[in-house]
Parts: C-alpha cells; structure tokens; sequence
C-alpha cells in the first residue's frame, strides 16, 4: 500500500487486494487475513509470547486489533466505489486467558444503513473455545470526507 490517495474501487477489488497484501498492521502483529468478502471476514493470529502482558497472558489490546480488522474488513466490504468509513465505537468483553493458541476473528455486518453500520466480532481458539466478543459502530464517509482514506 502506498501513501497516495487511493483511487475509488469496489468492494471486490478492496479485498482482493488485502487478501493479495496484508496491511502493515497485520504484519507488525503477527496476523492475516484468512477469508473476505459479503459482509465477513475472518483473521488469524498465532499467540506467542511476543503478544503477553507484564502477567504473561496475552495483552488484551491485540485482541482488540484482531477483532477491530475483522470487523473493519467485513464493513469495507460493503463498501460502494467511493465509500470509504471509519470506526466511531469499539466494545470488547474477555472471556479467558490466552499463551500460544491459535486464534481466529470472525467479524461480521449485522446491520449496514446509508450512514451508520453495526458489526459484531468473535474471537476463538483452535478448540472453538470463545475468548472475547466485540461490536462496532462505523460512520460511512463519502466525497471529500472519503479522500484520502
């Protein structure tokens, strides 16, 4: 990615490219994007000790990055050419502790209007086991407010 302002594209071209390049985000943690696409999408993270707290357990606010890409890439892929958003709210509740799981984000659009959407994310372990849930309000940006973004 570079940056220059990107030209307006579709959906489908959006997460063609990030499935193509993960953004710089994904590679300072340690994640990727798995799956795109109809109001979905679902990101990886391997857990290591790279991602602890000072008590040894994962830090609480890569879980929050994972769920926020999830569910930021689910709501771009609403997006019409032109369309751009950003995050207004972010909730996250945890559930249990996390040392070296393997752990998945599925982030999905509960509700998409012209203006606001709503977007609702689970995060798991490879046993399918739930560690925190998240939601998020996302503020649809056009024209001049889009540029740039």
């Amino acid at each position: 990615m570079s940056d220059s302002v990107p030209s307006p594209e579709t959906a489908a071209t959006l997460l063609e490219r990030l499935l193509e390049r993960q953004p710089p985000v994904a590679e300072l943690l340690g994640f990727r994007l798995d799956e795109a696409g109809e109001g979905r999408a679902v990101v990886v993270l391997q857990a290591g000790p790279q991602h602890r707290n000072p008590m040894g357990t994962m830090h609480g606010g890569i879980l929050c990055d994972i769920a926020d890409a999830a569910m930021g890439i689910a709501f771009a892929s609403t997006l019409a050419p032109g369309e751009s958003f950003t995050t207004v709210e972010l909730k996250i509740n945890f559930f249990r502790p996390v040392w070296n799981e393997l752990l998945r984000a599925d982030g999905r659009v509960v509700q998409r209007g012209r203006t606001i959407g709503y977007t609702e994310c689970e995060v798991t372990d490879e046993n399918g086991r739930l560690i925190a849930k998240s939601n998020s309000t996302c503020l649809v940006l056009r024209a001049e407010q889009a540029a740039g973004r």
